[in-house]
């Protein structure tokens, strides 16, 4: 198809990995980001060997190893290369700039960032070091799931708590650290009643046993495994305990009090789930003490007030909208390239994302 200027459509490439424990959430980003691109740029996936499954109808090519992801950009000649694969090395970037006109990453933390023409940093750190220009750092740019619209906002318009309060357990598509199977045995001694749904992600590595043999002993306690509409459970829970990573965000966007603990050192860093934005967060979920993830459970549970301004701090946020500017840097890149790939020198980024 070619549109009425005339002009060819865009090829941008994608290429998403599993890594860094991120669960399935840069997969569903790509997907949002395609669907909303898709009628104007024609979107080809690049899968390597930890590529998540391509969302139907759209091309993917299948890139193995290193040598044959080059390959690839070298012979379809993208014009814009979409990036969510962890943490970067810079020689390997290097090599890609001189394939494609444009680069944009997502959650990269490596040296490879630096040489892409923008990062949307949506995970990020405290620091005392400024980023570089072409970084766009924060909140601003997360893209809640479309399923995720009809309970935005949805702590507001609960009303006081049953006499049931229910707990949440979620920790993600991994769980490395198995904390699920460690926060569980801890809330066995929680002596008042409570709901509790136990949600198992689609890679738990661990044996699930124990878990179900520990919520047959505890009544209300219910073990989930996918598949399960995770937006429909989310809302209906009272309190959620959860990972340091995109979840939070999730979980931001719905306004419901949130225990974080973080699966290794890197989460630890991670500045967004914290006391001003309406979350608690116990640090490193190995070394949490089970009376302070009891305490921190039963708190918001029992203090209307701590419930109430932890809801308010997290729908204050605003987030969740992030796919428009996304998109909207995609287009401009496309139409504004940092560089000729085949010779001269591209137009300079202006400064729309800074």
């Amino acid at each position: 198809m070619i549109p009425i200027d005339g002009q060819q459509k865009k090829t941008v490439a994608i290429h998403i990995s599993r890594s860094d424990g991120k669960g399935t959430y840069p997969a569903r980003r790509a997907a949002m980001i395609t669907n909303a691109l898709a009628d104007e740029i024609d979107i080809v996936y690049l899968c390597g060997v930890d590529s998540p499954p391509v969302p139907e109808g759209f091309k993917a090519i299948s890139t193995p190893s290193n040598a044959l992801f080059l390959q690839a950009l070298a012979s379809i000649k993208p014009d814009l290369l979409l990036r969510d694969s962890g943490s970067t090395i810079q020689e390997e970037i290097e090599k890609i700039t001189e394939l494609v006109p444009s680069i944009i990453h997502f959650d990269d933390f490596g040296d490879g960032g630096k040489c892409a023409d923008l990062v949307f940093q949506t995970l990020y750190v405290e620091s005392n070091d400024s980023a570089p220009d072409h970084y766009v750092l924060g909140r601003e740019s997360f893209i809640a799931d479309e399923q995720m619209a009809s309970v935005k906002h949805i702590g507001l318009r609960k009303a006081q708590l049953g006499p049931l309060p229910h707990l949440v357990i979620s920790f993600g598509e991994e769980d490395e650290g198995n904390l699920t199977y460690r926060a569980l045995r801890h809330i066995m001694q929680l002596q008042i009643p409570l709901k509790v749904t136990v949600l198992i992600g689609e890679q738990y590595a661990h044996d699930t046993s124990t878990i179900r043999m520990m919520a047959l002993e505890r009544r209300n306690t219910t073990v989930l495994v996918p598949p399960y509409n995770y937006a429909e459970i989310y809302a209906a829970a009272d309190i959620i305990l959860c990972a340091s990573g995109y979840m939070p965000y999730e979980v931001a966007v719905m306004g419901i009090p949130c225990v974080v603990l973080a699966q290794n050192d890197f989460e630890v860093g991670l500045a967004f789930p914290k006391e001003q934005h309406g979350f608690i967060h116990l640090g490193l979920g190995r070394k949490v003490k089970q009376s302070s993830l009891l305490n921190a459970i039963m708190e918001p549970l029992l203090h209307e007030p701590l419930r109430k301004k932890a809801i308010a701090r997290q729908t204050a946020l605003g987030l969740g909208d992030g796919k428009d500017a996304v998109c909207e840097a995609i287009r401009y890149y496309l139409e504004y390239p940092k560089r000729n790939t085949s010779g001269g020198a591209g137009k300079k980024t202006s400064d729309m994302l800074h």
